[in-house]
């Protein structure tokens, strides 16, 4: 068993882009699954299907490469367990300048940095996609 699911979706996707696999398997939770459906509309990812088998279901993620190079440069865990980071609605992080995303946990659900401005609302920092 492992403390921290939400890092080791992260290091999975992360060490799977790396070997330059098409698909990576995940086992799936319901923070999970929002956090690929965000990858997916902001386009770091090709595709996602959720499949259950019988017990807590796999996450199958089809990864994405632009000019064979990963379309991910980096994702990285920024709350854990140990640290949480919580930012409010006039304290959203900005990745690169506007042009990665930050995932929050927050009260409307799992969303992007984009999408709580919009909201104006803040939550817990989950990662960084760039």
């Amino acid at each position: 068993m492992y403390t921290d699911p939400i890092a080791d979706f992260l290091t999975r996707v992360r060490n799977a882009q790396a070997a330059r696999h098409k698909v990576v398997e995940i086992p799936s939770s319901g923070i999970k699954k929002e956090i690929t459906k965000i990858l997916e509309d902001k386009g770091y990812i090709l595709s996602h299907k959720f499949e259950d088998d019988g017990k807590q279901g796999i996450i199958k993620i089809a990864l994405k490469y632009v000019n064979s190079s990963p379309a991910i440069k980096k994702i990285e865990r920024i709350s854990s367990p140990g640290l949480r980071r919580y930012v409010g609605a006039n304290e959203l992080p900005r990745v690169l300048n506007g042009l990665g995303i930050a995932i929050l946990s927050t009260s409307k659900g799992v969303i992007s940095d984009k999408e709580a401005r919009k909201e104006n609302i803040g939550g817990e920092v989950l990662c960084y996609v760039y």
